[in-house]
């Protein structure tokens, strides 16, 4: 098993379900189904960062809209060095795992918003 310290944990965790928050409150929708979906995607994950996500609490950035968004979006950049710098191969996984979380929760709920669409895209781009 790969050994996160807990500050790393940590942002890979405000990444994950960041990530999963805003696209969610991109556009009004069933909290409860893209809750739902968003968690059911997490299975995608590797079990080692399965194993780090499920070991505490996810802490969200504080402020404005804008700035829980440009935190999470940074933890996002720094979650895919974290993860190079101690297992180069689960960051091609971890991509495309918390893409499909973020697809997950905007379709949620049948149809998949602009705003959720422009989110989704966002968290993409974080992760390149």
């Amino acid at each position: 098993m790969t050994a996160y310290t807990e500050a790393e944990g940590q942002t890979l965790r405000t990444a994950v379900f960041g990530a999963m928050v805003l696209v969610s409150t991109a556009d009004p929708g069933s909290v409860d189904e893209e809750s739902q979906a968003g968690i059911r995607a997490t299975t995608l994950l590797s079990d080692d960062l399965r194993a780090v996500i499920a070991a505490a609490p996810p802490s969200l950035p504080k402020g404005s809209a804008s700035d829980v968004e440009a935190g999470v979006l940074a933890a996002l950049r720094e979650a895919v060095v974290i993860i190079d710098a101690h297992e180069p191969r689960d960051v091609a996984i971890f991509r495309a795992a918390v893409t499909e979380m973020c697809r997950s929760v905007a379709g949620a709920d049948g149809e998949v918003a602009v705003t959720e669409k422009e989110m989704v895209t966002r968290v993409v781009e974080a992760l390149s």
